[in-house]
């Protein structure tokens, strides 16, 4: 049986991250953070979640919910 992106099924949520529907397994934002290939220590990464900037030091307290919108913002080097 597939997910599709409306659903959730047992502990897999349905989310938007970075613009994509994704399908989680996990509902901590640190985990989400991570399985998402960004190494949550890294300096300069901003997380929002449902167009609210999370503070790193809650990232491992946040919990995700069905439908919610994360947007994951790592700091580019350049000039």
């Amino acid at each position: 049986m597939s997910i599709s992106a409306n659903q959730a099924t047992g502990d897999a949520l349905s989310l938007v991250v970075n613009g994509e529907a994704q399908i989680f397994k996990g509902d901590e934002l640190f985990s989400l953070i991570a399985a998402n290939g960004v190494d949550p220590a890294q300096k300069g990464l901003a997380v929002a979640l449902n167009g609210r900037v999370v503070p790193h030091g809650e990232w491992a307290a946040t919990k995700l919910s069905f439908g919610d919108k994360v947007e994951i913002v790592r700091p580019l080097a350049g000039g």
